[in-house]
């Protein structure tokens, strides 16, 4: 009862008629920014983070939840009308809904899209209102040695599955870490890479370093390898969905909530497992196996509405632990730093009333949302008619002016460029950018919980592990470490294995076998044959 009686105020604090605009103006920027070719919710988010600085906290919040939500569903619109995915999670929705976009049916697809990410997100925010607090109670009772268990973990495995290895991941992670310890030590007060510079003794603000990864990053790597020519649009038409389509989409929708949240709620789920999972679901059960591949209903449904049922599970543990999941959730980390707030186990106790009504905001942006979009959609669709260099240049402009913003102070220019090139040569060398922003978030609360660890410990190492929590944590990260490399190991062992058996059943006895050690099988791939068949568009 304390939790629906805490939803009802927030209700009552989020639908007061001035809230109610920011909401609906946070939907339509989120979704004006994330329809935008290249750019996904984190850098709608990022880029329009400070919009909400010069409002009062709990209307910002409301804002903000609104430029979320839009942010998800621009990334869907601009993934189905052009089959560029703003981020990772919306890959699998490219794959049919491109593909129904060109058979003539991208109304349907976009449809699906809005409602399955409205039926999903409604459902994810009802699961966060009932598990969120369960979160906080049980994280109450956490240590500082298990907090910073808990942080090295959601920082490893986070990395560990991002980019094309663990190396560049690793390799982006150092970086955050580096650039989070710019600033004052915060016991000794010893400058640390700061080349004396009075200006960076406070550190460097995350929403500089947010909006420079994000957008300046993306913009200058776009504008480097995309060529002047104008976009082929495709007509959307009027949103809607047949009798047909509304049978084939229902189920995805709740299947693909029911992988979401649980994925998104996890340190390292995120939302690209749970659409694959969702994608490969929808296949095998669908009753039109013939249309996959070539524009299924099911396949946009179903992975979409798993992306934000994984949106709403990442703010779980961002609100009741501080700790955020993927890109989108470390941006709105910095939102709460920006306001002064510190998400974790205190914070329903602390800033309850600001709490609830970002929740009931969800709801209500969500429900906006699918309001406004649907009918809106063919605009969208006019706003991607723009030439690239105008688009770009755009971007640009706005992260310049949102950098500027923060501080008021011409330095955060240059350091928006010197980190916009950073973000730019990461992209060249496939460096993947989210470990560096959770980096620069962690890093320093991180330093602090070791910190107190060794402090409550006189030193002792041990009192690393010297909560229950803790050690069951390390041996996760034990395990998140070791298991690529004992994968590895089995798999280089199989091969032999299966090469002793078939040589031992070849007729004809030991000279039979050693001629099929001479030569590989019929049916064992060879290199070429494993090589990927887009492994020649890693460069475009």
């Amino acid at each position: 009862m304390d939790i629906l009686s805490s939803l009802m105020d927030g209700f009552a604090t989020a639908l007061t008629p001035m809230n109610l605009l920011y909401a609906l103006i946070g939907v339509l920027l989120g979704t004006a920014v994330g329809v935008l070719p290249g750019i996904g919710p984190a850098m709608t988010v990022a880029l329009l983070l400070p919009v909400t600085s010069v409002l009062e906290p709990t209307s910002a919040f409301i804002m903000f939840a609104g430029i979320y939500y839009g942010g998800m569903f621009g990334g869907s619109t601009t993934s189905i009308l052009l089959n560029t995915p703003g981020e990772s999670s919306s890959v699998i929705t490219a794959i049919e809904g491109n593909l129904m976009a060109k058979a003539g049916k991208a109304a349907q697809a976009l449809a699906t899209a809005a409602i399955g990410s409205f039926v999903a997100g409604t459902i994810g925010t009802a699961l966060l209102v009932v598990f969120a607090p369960i979160v906080v109670q049980f994280a109450v009772s956490l240590g500082s040695p298990s907090y910073f268990a808990i942080m090295v973990l959601a920082l490893l495995a986070v990395t560990a599955v991002l980019g094309s290895s663990r190396l560049r991941g690793f390799a982006s992670l150092g970086l955050g870490l580096a650039i989070g310890l710019v600033g004052l030590d915060i016991v000794s007060g010893q400058a640390r890479l700061t080349f004396g510079l009075p200006l960076l003794a406070d550190g460097l603000d995350v929403v500089v370093v947010a909006v420079a990864i994000f957008a300046v990053g993306e913009a200058l790597w776009v504008a480097a390898h995309l060529r002047r020519t104008p976009l082929q649009i495709i007509p959307v038409g009027r949103p809607f969905m047949g009798k047909q389509d509304w049978k084939r989409s229902w189920k995805p929708w709740l299947r693909g909530t029911a992988y979401g949240f649980p994925f998104g709620a996890l340190p390292a789920g995120g939302a690209e497992i749970p659409t694959f999972l969702s994608y490969v679901t929808e296949k095998r059960l669908t009753k039109h196996p013939e249309e996959f591949g070539k524009g299924a209903i099911e396949g946009v449904a179903g992975p979409e509405a798993a992306n934000n049922a994984a949106a709403a599970g990442t703010l779980t543990p961002m609100l009741a632990l501080g700790l955020p999941t993927n890109a989108t959730a470390a941006v709105m980390l910095a939102a709460f730093v920006q306001f002064g707030i510190q998400p974790g186990p205190l914070l329903f106790e602390n800033e309850g009333p600001l709490v609830w009504a970002l929740i009931a905001s969800l709801f209500i942006g969500n429900f906006l949302l699918l309001l406004v979009n649907l009918p809106l959609a063919p605009v969208w669709a006019k706003l991607l008619r723009l030439p690239r260099p105008y688009l770009y240049a755009g971007i640009l402009f706005f992260a310049t002016l949102g950098a500027y913003s923060v501080n008021l102070q011409a330095f955060d220019l240059v350091i928006l460029l010197v980190l916009g090139t950073l973000g730019f040569m990461m992209r060249r060398y496939g460096l993947p950018v989210l470990p560096l922003i959770l980096g620069v978030i962690l890093g320093p609360r991180l330093e602090k919980q070791l910190r107190q660890t060794l402090q409550l410990s006189a030193g002792d190492v041990s009192g690393l592990w010297s909560e229950p929590i803790a050690i069951v944590v390390y041996i996760i990260v034990a395990l998140v470490l070791l298991w690529p490399l004992l994968f590895k190991a089995w798999r280089r062992a199989r091969p032999r294995t299966a090469a002793a058996v078939a040589g031992g059943t070849v007729a004809g006895g030991p000279a039979a076998a050693g001629s099929t050690a001479d030569r590989p099988p019929a049916d064992r791939p060879t290199a070429s044959d494993a090589t990927p068949a887009n492994h020649g568009q890693e460069k475009s």
